[in-house]
């Protein structure tokens, strides 16, 4: 290798290590909702989406959510490239993508694979590689972060039940909290676990205060 590849990969390696705290120390703020320059933003697309940003969604409906949304941009994506000598940006006239091309490019890009069996200069006009193959190249990575963001957090509550901790609420959690009182509702299924693990933990401490004690000898 040359001198030049060896300071290329030696400054990619600096630039990397500078950038790694901070930005995740970022993204953690913004996965706890502690982060709020974007609230605005958030609150009118919750209220376009029709979501409830205090409710706890089930694995089933994230799973759903998910493949809903892929379903949804991987069609779009496909007709596009069947219609693409229909639409504009188009300076080369290229033709339509195949039928069979045009669904695997639609898949690949969809799943972040983006496996690709062309040239993309000599097949996919303008507005397809930027309305579509660079859509998905942001789209589709962000959804793999939010599956993956839920599934931590489910393993760290999960594991926080397990213990007899109640998981901590955010901090628009608590604000909501305080300014609304609660209204009486029978538990759910969380809490009565936590209850449950609750009990059984100060069984066994008394049961160990009371071993452990020395007994009156009469």
């Amino acid at each position: 290798m040359t001198t030049n590849g060896w300071v290329q990969i030696a400054f990619f390696s600096i630039c990397f290590l500078l950038v790694a705290k901070p930005l995740g120390l970022y993204l953690v703020r913004v996965f706890d909702g502690s982060l709020r320059w974007l609230r605005p933003v958030e609150n009118l697309l919750y209220r376009i989406s029709g979501v409830n940003p205090q409710e706890d969604q089930h694995w089933t409906r994230y799973a759903a959510g998910m493949l809903l949304f892929s379903a949804a941009s991987m069609l779009f994506t496909y007709v596009a490239l069947r219609i693409q000598h229909l639409l504009p940006l188009n300076p080369q006239s290229f033709a339509a993508v195949p039928d069979r091309q045009a669904f695997e490019t639609a898949a690949s890009f969809t799943t972040n694979t983006n496996w690709q069996s062309y040239s993309g200069e000599s097949t996919m006009s303008y507005l397809s590689q930027m309305m579509q193959l660079a859509f998905h190249n942001f789209i589709s990575a962000a959804v793999g972060i939010a599956l993956a963001v839920a599934l931590v957090r489910g393993i760290a509550r999960r594991g926080s039940e397990a213990r007899g901790l109640r998981p901590r609420a955010s901090a628009h959690r608590r604000s909501g909290a305080e300014r609304a009182p609660l209204s009486p509702r029978a538990p759910h299924g969380g809490e009565i676990k936590w209850i449950l693990a609750s009990a059984k933990i100060r069984r066994c401490s008394a049961s160990r205060r009371r071993t452990s004690s020395p007994r009156n000898v009469r």
